[in-house]
């Protein structure tokens, strides 16, 4: 399955979840008449009143009001927990104890899951993601979030202590393939709707309490608490049910994409044997586990673990799917915490390979990261200076770093955005600034990208207030010198799309325009912006965007762009992000075929077609741009 297919799977997945709560909750509501029908027969049979009688003596707007009374409970129970999430990644973490890995961190095993997270974040052009340590002894692991903007990956303190580098990349592995693939949507929603179905019978418990302390109607209050109290937690027990099957299915996915990742299926399979033979397990002691146990790389709750209720396959299934050969045999861990983190650091990746790009090959490099692309990944990360590394991992020195990408280097206009800055800004960022300068002027293009997605999960640690200052100082040092060039218009889109949402809430966009047609002008435009950006005379020009035209059987003629009118392209990007993901391959597919017209793709490309595809929401690779 390719990402714009796994889009689509996900996309209709929710739907056919909504589908199924939705007839859950009819039920519900049919059972909450029932037995209040019962309630009253029974109430009128204590006054000898004949049943028939008594359920016809209620007026029909009654049964009404009860029905969208319970309709009413659970949609304001779900919408409550669903705003509860709106945090996204980090709301689930915190719940759970977890607390923030800074990217500042001396602890050497912190510090080596922090660049492998890293790594293959940059691998698969998505945000570097923050990461939470869970205080728990188990082996387990989760990726949580609305939207890769605003993912998170939890990590148990047991996994940082038992595993090796290579088991510590394949687990880290599975939690990006939920990322890419969509799961993490899908898990939140599930949170939510469960708990608007769990809550009737919360009511019904308070009301199995209130009618003991009734003298009057304590009998039929107790009756209505405890039919209650069965139907909403039987409507849980189906909501389970449904929760486990949907997730048992997309672990063995997760798990075929991480051996798909790495190119080691040793990593993934020997991390779950770990588990097996480990005495804790993958089992969680929080109280808030079992709510999202469907998040997590193995069983949250191993009581469920043989039942329709598991929320993961067995083990012995996961393992032999991944290597069918294995003797069945778990390894006892006799060994004291961190023992086996002393291991190599040796990476289970490959060494580099060259890698050629066609249009093709950009298209179905999407979202699916390979052993290729974290060798890319790899290497841009080590070429960069080693200051500027460690600029990118402190969140004073890394907003420093960026500004110092968006500082001109013609003499006049420097000064005034160093003269701004100076003005607006902590003194500690500008004296960094004043050292990492001619460092950042001297770095590559696909190097500076790479240090901006370093740079995202310290930017994150920001407050809001410096959050605040810090976009509208971007903002004022792009505008000072009066024009925009391609890579601050880069760097300003992925600030929006990968900072943002992490102050403001996620940007959730649904794609609904299954029809390129409909969005005819919109890419006409950035095939034009790609065209005159990428080559150097007219006819090249022409030809170019002729290559995507084609692509998309578009009939609307080249517009040079002499002057970008990055407004005008930011308003075409917003509509093309609403494009239906089956309906997104063709679309980068003619981006790549402008941008690849002469068989080279020049830093300027390259930078914009990064910032493009994160724009629309479909990751990009280093090792189609860098």
């Amino acid at each position: 399955m390719n990402f714009f297919q796994a889009q689509d799977t996900a996309r209709r997945k929710t739907g056919q979840l909504v589908m199924l709560f939705g007839l859950a909750v009819i039920t519900l509501i049919l059972l909450t008449n029932v037995l209040v029908a019962v309630v009253v027969s029974w109430g009128g049979a204590q006054r000898g009143v004949a049943w028939q009688d008594a359920v016809a003596a209620v007026p029909i707007e009654n049964w009404l009001a009860i029905s969208l009374g319970v309709l009413g409970v659970i949609g304001v129970a779900s919408v409550f927990k669903f705003v509860g999430l709106r945090g996204g990644g980090r709301s689930i973490a915190e719940a759970l104890g977890g607390h923030l890995i800074h990217q500042t961190t001396t602890d050497r095993k912190e510090r080596r899951l922090l660049n492998v997270v890293e790594e293959m974040a940059i691998a698969s052009g998505v945000p570097v993601p923050p990461v939470y340590l869970i205080p728990e002894a188990s082996i387990n692991a989760f990726a949580a979030g609305f939207t890769v903007d605003d993912a998170v990956i939890g990590i148990n303190q047991g996994t940082l202590d038992l595993l090796d580098r290579g088991e510590l990349q394949g687990v880290v592995a599975h939690e990006f393939s939920h990322i890419l693939n969509g799961d993490m949507n899908i898990n939140l929603r599930l949170i939510a709707i469960l708990h608007g179905i769990l809550f009737v019978g919360m009511i019904g418990y308070g009301l199995l309490r209130s009618g003991g302390f009734s003298r009057r109607n304590g009998g039929a209050l107790v009756a209505l608490g405890v039919g209650l109290l069965i139907v909403g937690y039987g409507g849980t027990f189906f909501g389970n049910l449904i929760k486990a099957a949907v997730s048992r299915q997309r672990e063995y996915l997760a798990d075929a994409s991480a051996v798909q990742f790495t190119r080691d299926p040793g990593g993934i399979a020997d991390a779950l044997k770990k588990i097996g033979g480990y005495s804790a397990g993958s089992s969680l002691d929080n109280p808030k586990a079992e709510e999202s146990a469907h998040m997590f790389f193995g069983a949250a709750a191993p009581k469920f673990a043989r039942s329709m209720m598991a929320t993961h396959p067995p083990l012995e299934e996961r393992i032999l799917a991944i290597q069918p050969n294995w003797n069945g045999q778990f390894p006892y861990l006799g060994v004291t915490p961190g023992a086996m983190a002393e291991q190599a650091g040796v990476s289970a990746f490959s060494g580099p390979i060259e890698v050629q790009a066609t249009p093709e090959q950009v298209v179905a490099q999407v979202g699916q990261p390979s052993p290729e692309s974290v060798d890319v990944a790899r290497t841009l990360i080590q070429d960069n200076p080693p200051d500027l590394k460690n600029a990118a991992h402190d969140q004073y020195m890394a907003r420093a770093l960026i500004y110092g990408m968006l500082i001109v280097q013609d003499g006049d206009t420097a000064q005034e955005q160093l003269r701004y800055l100076r003005a607006r800004d902590e003194a500690l960022v500008n004296d960094h600034l004043d050292t990492l300068l001619p460092q950042i002027h001297a770095s590559a293009g696909a190097h500076r990208l790479t240090l901006f997605e370093m740079a995202v999960p310290a930017l994150k640690e920001m407050s809001s207030a410096q959050y605040r200052r810090f976009d509208q100082n971007c903002a004022q040092l792009i505008t000072i010198d009066k024009r925009v060039d391609l890579f601050e218009w880069v760097l300003h889109r992925l600030l929006i799309k990968e900072i943002k949402p992490h102050f403001d809430g996620p940007q959730i966009v649904r794609g609904r325009i299954k029809k390129i047609g409909r969005v005819e002008s919109e890419a006409a435009h950035l095939l034009a912006v790609l065209a005159s950006a990428g080559h150097a005379d007219y006819d090249q020009q022409q030809k170019a965007y002729r290559a995507g035209a084609d692509e998309l059987a578009l009939s609307v003629a080249f517009d040079y762009q002499e002057v970008f009118d990055f407004a005008q392209l930011n308003r075409a990007l917003a509509k093309l992000r609403k494009l239906h993901p089956l309906t997104k391959p063709a679309l980068i597919k003619a981006f790549a075929s402008v941008v690849l017209a002469d068989d080279h793709l020049s830093e300027d490309e390259g930078a914009l077609l990064h910032g493009i595809s994160a724009t629309l929401d479909c990751p990009l690779p280093p090792s189609i741009y860098a």
